[in-house]
């Protein structure tokens, strides 16, 4: 057993919250019990996920996308007041991470999704140096390549816009969730190929303009990685008992 501030604790100190300008506050967003032996993770903190915390017996929800956002309505009506009286009723910890967990170089989702895809890491690149860049550990010949090995490891097929086709894929970029602005960031690192979870418009024109593919795997896909990492690690740390709960989102 260990007390909701040894959690906090050992979570800060290992995402280190403050060295990131983010979305939304970062650690502690919902106070529960005070004592803590099961830990539940996730990546949203949807009201099916809180559900399944209930019945799991959480006294902690550690999540990736919490509840509160920088610019958001803050009244606590509908599907807000769903989700925080099913909090507050049962006590259960809402513990949330967003850059940070994306970050993190060895547990984070960036880092998660290079293990699952069988992608090293050499460096990193763009805002908050959020981004990775590095090598497969297998040899790709094409962006074609990519997306099949994407669509074994994840279990959907990205949207890809190959740019030239015939371009060998010799440095590989990635950042999770909705992290197509960095597409050009990328593209200036040097990489062939790019991979995050989703695509706007203006990533088409310019993988095909500069020849460097574009893959967007699904939000939700490529962030699956993190939490249940940085949770079992800290139920570790802590002698804690921790399970993942995937909720499934198309996004």
């Amino acid at each position: 057993m260990a007390t909701r501030s040894q959690l906090l604790m050992a979570c800060d100190e290992l995402l280190q919250p403050q060295r990131f300008k983010d979305y939304g506050p970062n650690g502690l967003q919902v106070e529960g019990r005070d004592d803590i032996r099961h830990v539940v993770s996730g990546v949203t903190a949807s009201l099916a996920l809180i559900d399944a915390a209930i019945e799991a017996r959480a006294d902690a929800l550690l999540v990736h996308h919490g509840l509160f956002w920088r610019g958001q309505d803050g009244r606590v009506t509908g599907w807000m007041k769903q989700r925080l009286s099913r909090l507050l009723a049962h006590e259960i910890n809402l513990l949330a991470y967003h850059l940070p967990l994306d970050a993190h170089p060895t547990l984070g989702n960036n880092a998660q999704l290079g293990l699952r895809l069988g992608l090293v890491g050499e460096g990193v690149f763009g805002e908050q140096d959020l981004g990775v860049i590095g090598v497969p550990t297998a040899p790709l010949k094409d962006a074609a390549a990519l997306a099949e090995r994407i669509a074994l490891a994840l279990g959907r097929t990205p949207v890809l816009v190959p740019g030239d086709p015939q371009r060998p894929l010799r440095r590989i970029a990635w950042c999770s969730g909705g992290a197509q602005g960095h597409f050009e960031a990328a593209i200036a690192a040097g990489a062939d190929a790019y991979i995050t979870g989703e695509i706007s418009e203006p990533q088409a024109h310019l993988a095909r303009e500069t020849g460097v593919a574009f893959l967007a795997c699904g939000h939700h896909a490529t962030e699956r990685g993190g939490a249940p990492a940085v949770a079992a690690h800290v139920a570790a740390q802590l002698g804690l008992t921790h399970q993942f709960i995937d909720i499934d989102n198309p996004a």
